[in-house]
């Protein structure tokens, strides 16, 4: 699931806005993405009225894919009226669903992160009839606020991620420092601890543009868009920026590492003593460093802000064009709200993620010690996202700012400005 999980830059998985050249094309993706057919259909099926088509982009984690048509095939031995095919979509994910999500064909199930354009395309159903309130109490509230739309749920939480700074333990105490709760001592930090091959903080090969874009201002107390507003354009949030430039000109981060913030390499192989990396990427991290690792939240910017980290993941939802909408939606009813063992196989038998569900998610073993049990309380207090209504346009126009000020040393002021009057060029236009 991994670096795939999550974008940073704008809802990941987008689906409303990918594009790609219809019809055609579809025929020639579902064949490339090797359909894997559970249950085969009417003709092989007996009794089987509907088949479902169910996509899934091409996770990483090791059985996963059989997982999935675990599932499947579970749920068509106790409704043989239904039989499921799982498509497991390898590549570039998001252009074949946008493409497929463009025709009559597209497929019944789909997995992403809702848009306020597929609301608007009418390519989404509306799940609400699946959250009487014991169920919604169940989901946090920013789970639901990132599915939602105009007041109503289009999708339907499969799994958290969420991002944590690692550290070495070993290597602090060496150094007389302590877990950084600033972003002054962060950088006081990672000077010390950069020493011969070793740089004190691994942010990403780009310096930690892609990787903390949004962490950064949320840890600064600022935001993106709200109530169908930009907001980003503040003093705080150039702050933020101004502060990562100056982490960026320290000569502490590690630059051109094998393998990028998603993966922990560089942590395990001692390129860094610090690295900003995902919740998935702990059982690898501890089983290399054992008990010398310990893990946080992103450090507040100063006094005045708070903690941070991003509430990421992936959502299923239903095809409003679909010929089978309430048969899809009580298959995701099965699948992920009644499915409580299903839903801990999923997040915790293969990967590492926090299942959506509150109480699985403090009930679940893996998650109740150590650094799991520290991300999933930051998790849920400082966990944030990106609303339905930012679209790859703002997230691109942000990029393109926070860039030149990193990079190009620019003063974060005036370029937030030119970005935020794209961004509100962007909205206008999505909220026609």
């Amino acid at each position: 699931m991994r670096r795939n999980s999550v974008s940073l830059l704008q809802p990941a998985a987008s689906a409303a806005e990918w594009h790609g050249s219809r019809r055609d094309f579809l025929r020639g993706v579902t064949v490339a993405a090797g359909a894997l057919l559970v249950g085969c259909g009417h003709s092989d099926v007996p009794g089987a009225r509907v088949t479902l088509t169910q996509w899934y982009h091409q996770y990483g984690e090791k059985g996963t894919q059989e997982a999935v048509v675990r599932y499947a095939k579970a749920y068509t031995a106790l409704h043989p009226d239904v039989a499921i095919q799982v498509v497991w979509v390898p590549g570039d994910y998001g252009t074949k669903l946008s493409t497929a999500l463009l025709t009559r064909g597209g497929p019944d199930i789909f997995e992403g992160q809702i848009t306020k354009p597929m609301v608007t395309a009418e390519q989404v159903a509306p799940l609400d009839d699946l959250f009487p309130p014991a169920v919604r109490s169940d989901f946090s509230a920013r789970d639901l606020a990132q599915n939602s739309v105009d007041g109503k749920i289009y999708g339907l939480k499969m799994l958290d991620d969420t991002g944590i700074l690692y550290y070495r333990k070993s290597l602090l105490k060496a150094a007389g420092i302590a877990p950084p709760k600033t972003m002054n001592e962060l950088i006081a930090a990672a000077k010390a601890l950069t020493a011969g091959n070793r740089k004190g903080l691994f942010l990403g090969n780009d310096g930690g543009v892609a990787a903390l874009i949004n962490v950064a201002p949320w840890s600064a107390g600022g935001d993106f868009l709200v109530d169908n507003k930009i907001v980003f354009n503040t003093p705080q949030v150039a702050s933020a920026y101004e502060k990562m430039r100056e982490l960026s000109d320290s000569g502490a981060l590690l630059i051109g590492a094998p393998t990028d913030w998603w993966e922990a390499d560089a942590l395990v192989q001692g390129q860094a003593a610090m690295q900003w990396g995902g919740l998935w990427s702990y059982p690898t991290i501890a089983k290399a460093l054992g008990d010398d690792i310990g893990g946080m939240a992103w450090p507040a910017l100063d006094a005045a802000g708070h903690p941070a980290t991003f509430l990421g993941g992936w959502s299923a939802m239903v095809n409003a064009q679909g010929r089978h909408i309430e048969e899809s939606k009580k298959y995701l009813q099965w699948l992920w709200i009644d499915g409580l063992k299903i839903q801990e196989d999923w997040c915790l038998g293969y990967g590492f993620h926090v299942p959506p569900r509150l109480s699985l998610a403090r009930s679940a073993a893996p998650l109740q010690i150590g650094v799991a049990a520290n991300a999933v309380k930051d998790l849920n207090i400082w966990g944030r996202s990106l609303p339905p209504e930012w679209n790859s346009a703002m997230g691109t126009a942000l990029a393109d700012a926070v860039t030149n000020i990193l990079k190009e040393g620019r003063p974060a002021a005036p370029e937030l400005a030119t970005a935020a009057r794209k961004c509100e060029r962007e909205l206008s236009r999505l909220l026609e």
